[in-house]
């Protein structure tokens, strides 16, 4: 039997190409006050990571059903870094080499499984790799907006802000994440890392409209619609 399965996919800005999505990485608790807020001393943990099908990836303005088997659907605000060039053991001074362009992403999360998972010491698939999970906006080059590496970062749900941070309070930054996950991986051309999220996580529901914005990247629009 053969499948016809599509190349999972997110724009990029000015053009009618799109990124090609290789896998979709992400830093846990990459920003202190939220690591606190989640019970944890960010002065004492080296970076972690998890990942995301990348099939999960929604793009800007879509309509997000409540995803099944949870009652605590939280957002995560993130800058998305999209690489555009393979690498191993990539020293920290070359890692910026390796960036394609940004975007804006909202990392979906299923809190209530995830928590469940870590108390069992279990993996946290189903509470971060769901369907429909990763909001990513168009991918915008490097050369139309260098390398963010300041700047607000800000999540709005309703109209009221509820995330308001910098990227420069990002524990890790950019080319620290990309040289230590090239130790461990390889990295390759369409594989997007999502760099954590700021304090003030907190819970979507139907009827919602969750809204992420970063200086110099613009934003993204996310509906939570009720369950399929």
């Amino acid at each position: 039997m053969i499948f016809d399965i599509a190349q999972p996919s997110v724009a990029i800005a000015g053009r009618t190409d799109r990124w090609p999505v290789r896998r979709i990485l992400c830093v846990g608790r990459n920003y202190a006050a939220h690591a606190r807020e989640m019970g944890k001393d960010p002065d004492r943990e080296a970076p972690f990571f998890f990942s995301k099908p990348a099939d999960a990836v929604v793009e800007d303005g879509a309509s997000v059903p409540y995803p099944p088997l949870t009652s605590n659907l939280h957002y995560e605000g993130e800058m998305v870094v999209a690489i555009g060039m393979q690498g191993t053991r990539v020293p920290e001074a070359e890692a910026l080499s390796h960036v394609w362009g940004y975007a804006v992403g909202n990392d979906l999360t299923r809190r209530d499984l995830q928590t469940e998972a870590k108390e069992m010491g279990r993996p946290w698939d189903m509470g971060i790799g769901f369907d429909i999970s990763a909001v990513i906006g168009a991918v915008q080059a490097v050369d139309a907006v260098g390398h963010p590496s300041v700047g607000s970062i800000k999540t709005i749900v309703n109209g009221v802000v509820k995330q308001d941070a910098d990227l420069h309070e990002l524990i890790w930054s950019v080319p620290e994440i990309i040289s230590i996950l090239s130790h461990s991986i390889t990295l390759m051309p369409g594989d997007l890392i999502m760099t954590g999220t700021p304090a003030g996580v907190g819970a979507l529901e139907p009827g919602d409209t969750c809204t992420v914005s970063i200086a110099g990247l613009g934003e993204i629009t996310t509906h939570i619609s009720e369950p399929a």
